[in-house]
């Protein structure tokens, strides 16, 4: 049968004639608003002839979309059902590339894309994008849909109830800029959230994409127990290290930071150089 992205009614048949179903733990949710499919791929700004990673094709929505751009589409699906039928409805188009399995597992193996895209399943969206980001896998644009308080992390500042480690570690390589707010009726099935559009534009900073390597886990260990001052947590990581409780109010001072304050009221500029000060200490 026919398959219109559009129509959850076509939607549900389509799966049931291809004996496939949803999979909540996979986070399987279709965007059927073409409006919003399409500027989301339009705000990547691709160009023909260009490579692009997708995250959860699905069914192939946004694929379609991506091919008739003349993108270069290396798709990451987990469900073996949809990418078999992936395989069925672009069997002809030697523009797309499937990877098999979960992203989280294959990315490391495939070769660098300067585009990415994708409907992010709400279990895994954070934790793929830190991987990349710790990893060293940095993209010129990121287009991503999340679920919507996910996406109010990524672009917190710095004081805010929102304003987290994932924040400080998207800022860090990336500009982030909120894009359409998705109502759940525009998915099938309808979760139970709204979801966002989140561009991310990579930083043309010197060193932006070169971290110092204890950056991201001194960031997630200020942040573990956010009630805790930079000082209290900063000195249970040293501990852990086999320094000295002295150690952290030495590595504070010589970074002129305030180990009073809690981390969700430090700027990044402040963690990196608790971080580069450290490094240069080697404390981390």
């Amino acid at each position: 049968m026919e398959l219109n992205y559009n129509s959850a009614a076509n939607l549900r048949a389509f799966l049931d004639d291809k004996g496939l179903g949803m999979r909540k733990k996979f986070g399987q949710n279709f965007l059927i608003n073409p409006n919003t499919r399409q500027a989301l791929a339009d705000a990547l700004e691709a160009k023909t002839g260009e490579a692009v990673w997708e995250i959860g094709p699905g069914l192939g929505a946004m694929t379609k979309i991506l091919l008739e751009k003349g993108l270069l589409v290396h798709a990451f699906e987990i469900d073996p059902g949809f990418v078999r039928v992936l395989k069925e409805l672009f069997v002809a188009d030697t523009g797309l590339t499937l990877v098999e399995g979960d992203a989280l597992k294959t990315w490391g193996a495939q070769r660098p894309a300067p585009y990415l895209l994708g409907n992010l399943p709400y279990n895994v969206g954070s934790a793929l994008l830190a991987d990349f980001i710790e990893k060293g896998l940095f993209f010129k644009r990121m287009v991503v849909t999340v679920q919507r308080e996910v996406a109010l992390r990524m672009a917190a500042g710095v004081g805010s109830a929102d304003y987290s480690s994932f924040s400080v570690m998207c800022s860090s390589a990336y500009r982030v800029k909120p894009l359409m707010l998705i109502k759940s009726a525009s998915f099938y099935p309808r979760p139970n959230v709204d979801s966002q559009g989140v561009l991310l534009e990579l930083r043309d900073e010197p060193n932006a994409q070169n971290r110092p390597s204890c950056f991201y886990p001194l960031v997630r260990q200020l942040f573990s127990s956010r009630r805790k001052t930079i000082k209290n947590n900063l000195t249970a990581l040293l501990a852990r290290r086999g320094n000295s409780p002295e150690a952290a109010t030495a590595l504070l001072e010589k970074s002129a930071i305030d180990g009073g304050l809690r981390a969700e009221n430090l700027h990044i500029d402040g963690f990196l150089v608790l971080a580069k000060t450290a490094e240069d200490m080697r404390l981390l």
